[in-house]
């Protein structure tokens, strides 16, 4: 995944916009799906990473589109999306567990 440049080549994406994608995208997720779950701020950005993740490849699996292509709209929708799945799964998870 990264950011086109213009010319048709796709740059990385560096960490810092990870962690800033990470933490709006569960942020969001959280207050999209408000619930019990554990964690502060390093969580909160863990869970929208992994989402980040889950949300680009399922945007590419369905639309052929990168997903998560840098700091935009599209990217925090994208990893929120894939957040609120993996809070749900997780959920699902705990629950079963517990």
């Amino acid at each position: 995944m990264g950011e086109h440049d213009g010319k048709g080549e796709v740059k990385n994406i560096g960490i810092l916009t990870w962690i800033v994608v990470g933490l709006v995208a569960g942020i969001l997720a959280k207050i999209a799906m408000p619930g019990p779950d554990p964690g502060g701020i390093i969580l909160t950005i863990v869970i929208g990473i992994v989402g980040a993740l889950i949300g680009g490849f399922v945007v590419n699996r369905l639309l052929g589109d990168p997903g998560v292509t840098g700091f935009n709209l599209t990217s925090v929708l994208v990893a929120t999306l894939g957040a609120i799945i993996f809070l749900a799964v997780y959920r699902l998870i705990t629950r079963w567990t517990a």
